[in-house]
């Protein structure tokens, strides 16, 4: 039986381990190929949660945002934000000598020769980059299909909105495009995009490079600027990492600068970063720290990446490790619940999951993101699944397991029975120990059986074993032989215990008692001719198992046991009913915290020859 289940069991261990690597190899593959799919939107969920767990930080000095605010607009000339107000914003800009201007502003269409001319002239005194748009046709692919080459999973706009060709002419210029997830939180900031032209920056690239004063070299799945090396994702995507709610970056309203309100330094050695904060102008995102964030925050956020090296890491190796953890920590956790102790195995692997969770988190604090979504989406079902299969079959094996115990105990003593199945070689080799051996016999029986017949004959053997039963297993005693009208008992049986002596003498007047009763309320026929005897002694006894290797049963031999069985003949002898061996009477009085409770003074004492031995034995004998 026990085999059967261990076999069983290590048979849906193995299937589920199989399981979990299948599982998570088709889910890594995807993971590596950056194949989009329904986890994007969980995983995207944990990431908001890691965000807010480790909570926002300053960010790093080197970027301003010069917001074109409420207040900008309400006092520029006519209400509206004209090419030669935004010329006087840059002008005022360079006063400060900055690293950069950058215009989150896009330029399609013309405001008037004089204005673009004017605005083109102010974004030529200082180093600048305006914004362009790209724009995506239905088919364009957004990192969902995977291809082979490193340009495969770039964004391919259909056409650009260019600034006129004015302002084009006087400055940088990049696409300011982001990659938002479904609910509309910029998660990437693309660094190239492949247009009909060729390949152009970004936004955030251009006026990164413009500050630095170099161009940019795209290796696989890197890139170099400035002698700052930075990691790429799939297509050359630049996670964002955040730092925090809108406000993060140091921010000064455009009418201040105007008015001349600022301070000589705020914007010196500075990428300032113009851009639309008022009500109703510019664009807003989601983050994961605000519902609504104007744009200039997003790209404020990206150039800063770039700039400090402060990126969020996902790259073909951190994928390689999502998809090694989707197959590794389902098989890990699995292998631990299918320990043999159910409970330390579930324990051991709640301990592995929850070591994972903040292994992840503390990746995350430090610059990497690893996949929650994906070993989550190979885990869960296959545990659950596991573990609702694991249940259906130790309830089954349960089931079975008392199935057959009942069926051993009617066999044999529920005492050895529970033994044995906790322990299945007990006996397999011969033991010593000191036993006590209580035989019954009925006396009379054969006449009894004569005069009942055989069917009455088995009734009344059968009610009489019952009882003895109940009276030996009562007191920790087993009965390990029915021999017709005989009964045979021992008390050491699983393991000897200091009380054994007592306890058997407990029961032999117990016994005494009960069968006594028992006797006088049979019919006349079985009544009149039916008698018992009960012979007790205590010593040493070999215990073991004896049989063939298909058919086995527990005895116990030596002259222990010989003499009990003689101690029927001297009761027989003596014409009495009780006939136990002074060495008993000696052990259960000598053991400590004894529990027997027999009176001395039933008993008679003598010393008579035993058949078969040389010397006398000491006995107690009871009518």
């Amino acid at each position: 039986m026990r085999i059967d289940a261990a076999r069983l069991s290590s048979l849906l261990t193995t299937a589920f381990v199989a399981a979990a690597l299948v599982l998570g190899a088709w889910l890594g593959l995807k993971q590596m190929m950056g194949v989009a799919s329904v986890l994007d939107r969980v995983e995207n969920l944990t990431l908001d949660w890691r965000f807010l767990l480790a909570g926002a930080r300053p960010a790093p000095d080197g970027v301003v945002i010069v917001a074109i605010d409420d207040q900008t607009v309400s006092e520029a000339e006519g209400h509206t934000l004209s090419r030669k107000t935004l010329a006087r914003i840059v002008r005022a800009i360079a006063d400060f000598h900055p690293r950069v201007v950058a215009l989150d502003i896009a330029f399609p269409d013309s405001k008037g020769e004089n204005e673009d001319a004017e605005l083109a002239e102010a974004l030529k005194s200082t180093p600048s980059v305006v914004a362009s748009i790209g724009v995506f046709g239905g088919g364009e692919r957004s990192g969902g299909e995977p291809q082979s080459t490193e340009m495969a999973l770039a964004p391919k706009p259909s056409e650009v909105l260019w600034p006129t060709d004015a302002i084009r002419d006087a400055t940088l210029t990049g696409l300011a495009n982001v990659s938002t997830d479904s609910s509309g939180i910029p998660r990437y900031v693309p660094m190239i995009f492949e247009v009909p032209e060729g390949v152009v920056p970004s936004f955030a690239l251009a006026v990164l490079s413009a500050a630095v004063g170099a161009d940019p070299v795209f290796g696989p799945d890197r890139m170099e600027l400035g002698g700052r090396t930075t990691k790429m994702d799939l297509g050359y995507h630049l996670p964002i990492r955040y730092y925090g709610p809108a406000g993060s970056f140091r921010r000064y309203s455009a009418a201040k600068l105007l008015r001349g309100a600022l301070d000589a330094e705020a914007l010196r050695d500075q990428i300032a970063v113009v851009g639309m904060t008022a009500a109703g102008l510019g664009d807003t995102f989601a983050t994961p720290f605000d519902r609504v964030a104007p744009g200039v925050e997003i790209f404020a956020t990206a150039i800063n990446n770039l700039l400090r090296g402060d990126t969020l890491a996902r790259t073909p190796s951190t994928r390689r490790v999502d998809a090694a953890m989707a197959a590794g920590l389902p098989v890990a956790m699995i292998a631990l619940m299918a320990m043999r102790r159910a409970a330390v195995g579930l324990a051991l692997a709640a301990l592995v999951f929850v070591l994972w969770a903040a292994g992840t988190f503390l990746a995350f604090v430090n610059g990497y993101w690893l996949s929650m979504a994906l070993p989550l989406a190979t885990s869960i079902p296959l545990l659950a699944c596991y573990t609702g299969a694991r249940f259906l079959i130790e309830r089954h094996l349960g089931r079975k397991a008392a199935a057959e115990r009942a069926m051993l105990a009617q066999f044999q003593s529920p005492l050895l029975v529970d033994h044995m199945l906790r322990e299945p070689q007990f006996l397999d080799k011969p033991v010593r120990q000191d036993v006590a051996v209580i035989f019954l016999d009925l006396s009379g029986s054969t006449g009894v059986a004569e005069a009942l017949g055989p069917e009455r004959s088995r009734d009344l053997l059968l009610a009489m074993q019952t009882l003895v039963e109940r009276e030996v297993t009562a007191q920790r005693g087993v009965v390990i032989n029915y021999m017709g009208d005989g009964v045979l008992a021992l008390f050491g049986l699983p393991k000897p215990e200091s009380d054994d002596a007592a306890r058997a003498l407990t029961t032999v007047e117990s016994l005494y008692a009960s069968v006594a009763a028992w006797v006088a309320d049979l019919p006349p026929a079985a009544r009149d001719r039916l008698d018992f005897r009960i012979g007790a002694h205590f010593g040493p006894a070999i215990l073991s198992r004896l049989g063939s290797p298909t058919h086995q049963h527990i005895t116990a031999a030596g002259d222990t046991v010989n003499v009990a069985s003689r101690l029927l003949e001297v009761a027989k002898q003596q014409h009495c009913r009780i006939v136990v061996s002074e060495d008993l009477f000696a052990a259960a009085t000598a053991a400590p915290g004894s529990s027997s409770k027999v009176d001395a003074a039933n008993y008679a004492a003598l010393t008579v020859p035993i058949r078969g031995r040389s010397s006398s034995l000491k006995i107690r004998m009871r009518n």
